[in-house]
This record gives C-alpha cells, structure tokens and sequence, in this order.
C-alpha cells in the first residue's frame, strides 16, 4: 500500500481530532474541565468510550496473533476481567465517590499515611509512564516501517510528531475533550475490526456468516484450558484469578480508567457505566480473537509464507497492509491509530492529573482554577510528553525486544504493591508503620523476581501467569501486616 495513502489518512483522521478539542474547549479550559470534565460527564458516553482507551494498539495487533499459539484461551482472561470490573463497581467506587476524589492516591493519605500516599501516586506514575510509553513504541515501529521509512523520516521525529498532536488536541480541554475523543476513537477501532472480518471473508470467497462458522469449526476457537494447572500459563484458573486481579490493580487502582469514572455526577451513574463497558468489553475481545482466527485461516488458504515475521505481532499488519485490499489497509490503521491515541492521551491527561493533584497540592489551593496553576498545569502536560518521548527512544536505543519487554514487564510488576496498599487499607482496621512502607513496595517486586527466575523456573514445573499480580500485592499485605503497631480507633477507619 501507497505510504501517502496512509500518511493522507493520519492527516485526517488528527484534524478530526482537533476539531473536537476545539469544540470542547473554546469556552472553558481550567482545572475542572481537564481534571473530572466540570463532573458532568454522560455514563453512557465514558462506558462506550473507555473501550478505546482499555484496549491498547499492543492488544489490537497481539491478541489476534496470539490465537495461533493459544487459542482462544485469552477469553478466559477477559472473564476474569469481567469479575474484577464488577469488583470495581461495587467496592471501589463507592469508596472514591464517599471521598469525593480527584486522584484516587488521595485515599491512601487519608487512610494509611503521607508516604504511603506519595508511595502509592509515584507508582503509578511510572508504571503508566513506562507502560504507556513501550504501548505507543511498539505501534511507532509499524508507522515507521509502512509509512515514515518510505520518505527517510527519523524515528524520534515520528514520535514526536505523534506527540505532539496528541498534546495538541488534549492540553486545554484535558477529559472534557477525551471523553469525547475516546468515543470516536472507539467507534473507530470497532468498525476496524469488524471491517477486517468482512475483508478477509471476501477475500476467501464466503459470506461473513460463513465466517464466523469456519472460526467455530477451526482448533482455534477452544476456550478452556483445563490441563496441567502448575506448568500451564493459560490454565483456566490462573487465567479466571490473575484476570480479576490484573483488572481491579491495573484499572480499579489506575488513575488513568478511574479519572473518567469520577467525572459523573453521582455513584449510580459510574457503575452503570462500569456495566456497560464490561459488557462491551467481553463481545469486542471476542471479535478481535475471530480475527485472529481468520488471519490464520487465511493465510493458511492463501499460501502465504509468514515464516520471515519476527513475531506473530506482524501478522495483523503484514496481511492487512500487504494482501488485503487498499481500503483494508486503511481501515487497519484507522483501528490502529485510534486503539494506540486513545490509549496515549488518556494516559497523559491522567498522569497531569496525578502529579498535579499528589504532589503539587492542587487540590488544597484556596482556588484550584486559578490562571497561575492552569499555566502550571499546562508545563506538567508537556513535560510528561517529552519524558514519554525520552522513554521511547531510549527503548529505541536498546533496540533489543527481550530488553524492552523486560523493561514493559517490571513496570506490571509494581501494580502488586499497588494492590496490597488498597487491600490493607480496605479490608483491615490496622496502622500502617508509615515509613516503612516505600521499602516494601520496591522489596516485594524484588522478591518475586528473584524468586520466579532462580528457584520457581529451575527447579519446579509450575509457571506462574497473570497471578503474579496476587502474590506480588499479598507480600506487601502482610509486610505491612507485620509490621503493623496496632488497631486504628473506630473513627479513624471510617475511610475504608
């Protein structure tokens, strides 16, 4: 495919962007506009919206690659994520609207303590920095490769061109405008999905009906794992448990999905919307798995040798972009870009968020929409778009895949301390020995490290899958736990 046709595409597709960002923010941009959008935000709007953002452009090629490895085994980790959303519903939020949070570490103060609180904020600022950041590299490689390369474009203005756009469209409006953006996206990375189910039935010469039958009656459709529960990855169990837990650290915990739940007027209105995208959320990861199934299919039929991919990541993009039609291509990178930029730019909102409220105070400023904390505000914005920046080219300079996954994986790691500081907050009346707990949230990663690589995979047969997650949170539960001075009074756990 024609890079210009793609490059014409991306043009279009910023500049509706910035037209919502205009619209959204022409008669107020403060404080209250980016942080919770004016707290006026329609449930249904951020439920079909937070689709976009929750499924990255990393899922949107991985997962239908990763259906010629395991199946459709990944469906029961979205079960699992369906059990953790609701979770989410009906013991979290509850919490944070009782509160009535802007960032969701402002609890830990309240509950556990000053370091706990700035422990609890810095950890997801670099978790989300890290995991937002190798996200948006992984999809940068495929711009590159299919459009930049053609023209001799360097990496590092590719990202920051990418950047920079999104900056754009984000730095007044903040929530209010991607509450708005997330939609369109979403409906974007939706019709790109069922559009390429639609192409390649073409192609095979069937009907989309017979499609989706051929999806059922292939290998690839089995669900359930049920063999070998210690040295299988993709075990039911495993998958059902480490989904749950994956889901209530990662989004229940993380500002990110959170700041938009908060934008509501009233607790019924965030669980409905909690809901509704759980439903949505399990039919879309269905799709893309049928999409996998078909690329397989396909390639099988059609001949085509796949050897030479570096990993099954490519498959997607090498048979959307090199064996489908002009408009098939198109429609990938339309479902591409909108599951990558979404992803992106409510990071970037949600980390301005974090850092302005945990650790420059602006919610205890006597006017938190003053023009002097909005231009502050606005510096933080850009400043964690040149960081993000500086994170993918050093990802770059590694040039490594084993490196860099690594690099992706540590991050995950420090959603388990996460866990456990929520967990002994909610679920215990005891104090917390304050300054104690920064250590042990570095010291419980450490641990299941050393653990998993010297001793669990040399000498056992069991390999541990998405339940790290758990271990990791219940190590740095019960280091709090004993180390503990005491009882909270009655009153004082009232925040929990």
């Amino acid at each position: 495919m024609s890079p210009i046709t793609l490059l014409m595409f991306l043009f279009v597709y910023f500049g509706i962007l910035l037209g919502v960002s205009y619209f959204t923010s022409r008669k107020t941009a403060d404080n209250a506009t980016f942080f919770v959008a004016n707290k006026s935000s329609k449930w249904y709007m951020v439920a079909f919206g937070m689709i976009g953002v929750a499924l990255s452009g990393v899922t949107f090629i991985s997962v239908p690659g990763a259906v010629g490895v395991s199946n459709f085994s990944y469906f029961q980790f979205v079960l699992g994520n369906a059990l953790g959303f609701l979770v989410i519903a009906y013991v979290l939020l509850p919490l944070y609207y009782r509160m009535n949070l802007t960032s969701i570490y402002t609890y830990l103060e309240e509950r556990l303590g000053h370091k706990s609180y700035k422990t609890g904020a810095m950890i997801f600022l670099v978790s989300r920095t890290i995991g937002s950041a190798f996200r948006l590299y992984l999809v940068a490689i495929i711009l590159q490769k299919f459009i930049f390369d053609a023209w001799n474009v360097p990496f590092g203005i590719t990202v920051a061109g990418c950047l920079f756009l999104i900056w754009l469209y984000t730095n007044k409006g903040g929530l209010k405008t991607i509450i708005i953006t997330d939609m369109f996206q979403t409906f974007c990375l939706v019709l790109a999905v069922v559009l390429s189910i639609y192409f390649m039935a073409d192609g095979l010469g069937i009907s989309v009906l017979e499609a989706f039958e051929r999806v059922k009656e292939s290998s690839y459709s089995q669900i359930v794992v049920w063999e070998d529960l210690l040295g299988d990855r993709n075990h039911f169990w495993k998958h059902i448990v480490g989904g749950a837990f994956v889901t209530i650290a990662m989004t229940g915990l993380d500002q990110d999905l959170m700041q938009k739940n908060l934008s509501m007027k009233t607790i019924g209105e965030a669980q409905k919307n909690m809901l509704t995208f759980t439903g949505i959320f399990v039919v879309i990861n269905l799709f893309f798995l049928a999409v996998g199934a078909l690329l397989y299919i396909y390639v099988a039929e059609k001949g085509i040798d796949v050897s030479m991919l570096r990993t099954p990541d490519y498959l997607y993009p090498e048979i959307a972009l090199n064996h489908l039609s002009i408009a098939a291509g198109v429609i990938f990178m339309m479902g591409l870009t909108a599951a990558t930029f979404a992803t992106t730019d409510s990071a970037l909102t949600a980390l301005t968020t974090s850092y302005c409220v945990d650790f420059l105070d602006f919610n205890k400023a006597k006017d938190p929409n003053a023009k002097a904390l909005v231009r502050k505000r606005n510096i933080v914005h850009f400043a964690f778009s040149v960081v993000m920046l500086v994170v993918i080219l050093i990802f770059r300079l590694l040039n490594d895949d084993s490196v860099v996954t690594a690099i992706f994986t540590a991050a995950s790691y420090t959603y388990g301390p996460l866990l456990g500081l929520f967990a002994f907050g909610i679920l215990t009346r005891k104090k917390v020995n304050d300054r104690l707990v920064p250590y042990f949230c570095i010291l419980s990663p450490i641990i299941w490290y050393v653990l998993n690589t010297y001793y669990i995979i040399p000498y056992t047969s069991y390999r541990i899958g998405f339940e790290l997650i758990v271990y990791n949170g219940l190590t740095t539960f019960l280091l709090m736990w004993v180390t503990s001075p005491g009882k909270l009074p009655r009153e004082e756990h009232s925040v929990s």
